[in-house]
């Protein structure tokens, strides 16, 4: 299986875009795009709680409910990576907007910096069930990375993981434009 993949580096850090599963990834954090309640149930978040198990999701509803923008972290279960960050993109209707993509972004950063984490993957944050745009969902979670790694931080690895083709295809172009022409 070849995978789609595209890097740029971005100051001290790397930015990889990936098409695929965000479970599978070999870094040390992933981002769940999760609502304000922090149950977990399809997307993103039910491919996590499916491979990691319901304690992951127990451990973070108990944190709950937290305000829409803001990330918590929880353990990852069966899963190789260290936590989960679960970043509150929506409340209970499921709607996400560029103001709340832009916080879950930068909270999911700031936590994984906090934490010491020197490479996370995140999802299209908002795309799924959120119905928020591709391209803009790009271009706000770029700016959201771009505005991290211009201070300090531990990250040195942030893989936007995109699920199918399009979405890689989406990113890529605005990666591209925002990013410099030519991926690493």
């Amino acid at each position: 299986m070849t995978l789609t993949t595209s890097e740029f580096p971005l100051g001290g850090l790397t930015v990889a875009l990936v098409e695929g599963d965000i479970t599978r990834q070999p870094v040390d954090a992933i981002v769940n795009a999760a609502n304000d309640a922090l149950w977990m149930g399809a997307g993103v978040a039910g491919a996590i709680k499916a491979r990691g198990g319901d304690a992951i999701e127990r451990e973070a509803m108990a944190q709950g409910p937290i305000r829409v923008g803001d990330a918590v972290v929880t353990g990852a279960g069966r899963l190789p990576m260290t936590c989960v960050i679960h970043a509150a993109v929506m409340g209970q209707d499921l709607r996400t907007d560029e103001t709340l993509v832009r916080r879950a972004t930068a909270s999911a950063l700031a936590a994984a910096r906090n934490r010491g984490v020197r490479s996370i993957a995140l999802p299209a944050l908002g795309t799924g069930v959120g119905g928020f745009s591709l391209e803009r969902c790009a271009e706000v979670m770029l700016a959201a990375v771009r505005e991290h790694a211009a201070a300090p931080t531990t990250l040195i690895r942030v893989v936007l993981v995109l699920w199918g083709q399009a979405a890689f295809d989406a990113f890529d172009r605005v990666a591209r434009r925002e990013l410099g022409d030519r991926p690493s």
